[in-house]
């Protein structure tokens, strides 16, 4: 890809006590790139969305989101991104429209931008039919679906997706999938997401990186990836059998 760096970081480091979440991380995600974020727990995927959404701070290095720095101006971040947490939290006794409502209140949207933006969203995530439904009454992959309605009424250019599909059926993961995948590419929206569900990332994104013990260990597209570990082309190979190649040798 030939679009502009969005995200960048160098040697971006995260100690807590004596231990070293990550360790002198260095990569880059491009406009347009849905950018898969792997490894295993405890790996350091988290802490490094927290560093970069301006959520804690680095013990040293240094990170750009949209050329700015989230520890100096991490509010001016936040208006910028997007960011879905592994387990969302909503009000149960809320319909959808409620909820996006007290959401697009904290960030001080105009009344009538507000509710341009909710329909909006609700349409985009096929949540608009169901709107007036209490939130409680949501399955699991409505309610992840919500969530991404919950990041578009922002408008960002910048999606942060920590375990989107965690405790989705076949179907409600495919859904989610298809969605991310659509606003990346009508959108061109960036997108950078953690999963477990390596088929499905290799599916939908561009470039991944792989994270083990606070290190980046491998990035790039699969074809690369593949290459650099198994010298064959990537089509011989499947993005798990890749991961654990390098898994097992880090």
């Amino acid at each position: 890809m030939e679009n502009r760096i969005v995200i960048e970081t160098e040697e971006l480091t995260k100690v807590y006590n004596s231990e070293v979440a990550v360790d002198h991380l260095t990569f880059q995600v491009r406009e347009g790139e849905v950018f898969g974020f792997l490894g295993p727990n405890g790996a350091g995927k988290t802490t490094t969305l927290l560093m970069l959404l301006g959520l804690t701070e680095p013990t040293s290095g240094k990170a750009r989101v949209l050329g700015v720095d989230p520890v100096r101006d991490p509010i001016k971040v936040k208006g910028m991104i997007g960011y879905m947490p592994e387990n969302m939290g909503f009000y149960r006794d809320l319909d959808a429209i409620q909820t996006l409502r007290f959401v697009a209140e904290l960030n001080g949207f105009p009344k009538d931008i507000a509710e341009e933006r909710i329909e909006k969203a609700l349409k985009t995530v096929g949540l608009f039919e169901d709107s007036k439904k209490k939130v409680g009454a949501y399955s699991k992959g409505m309610r992840q679906r919500l969530g991404i309605a919950e990041l578009l009424i922002k408008e960002p250019k910048v999606a942060f997706l920590d375990e989107p599909t965690l405790g989705l059926d076949p179907d409600g993961t495919n859904r989610m999938m298809e969605l991310i995948e659509r606003l990346s590419r009508e959108g061109r929206m960036t997108v950078i997401l953690t999963s477990h569900l390596l088929h499905l990332v290799q599916r939908i994104c561009h470039r991944v990186g792989i994270m083990i013990k606070g290190k980046m260990v491998a990035q790039g597209p699969m074809e690369q990836l593949a290459k650099e570990k198994l010298g064959v082309g990537a089509e011989k190979y499947t993005l798990e059998e890749i991961y654990m190649k390098y898994f097992k040798e880090a």
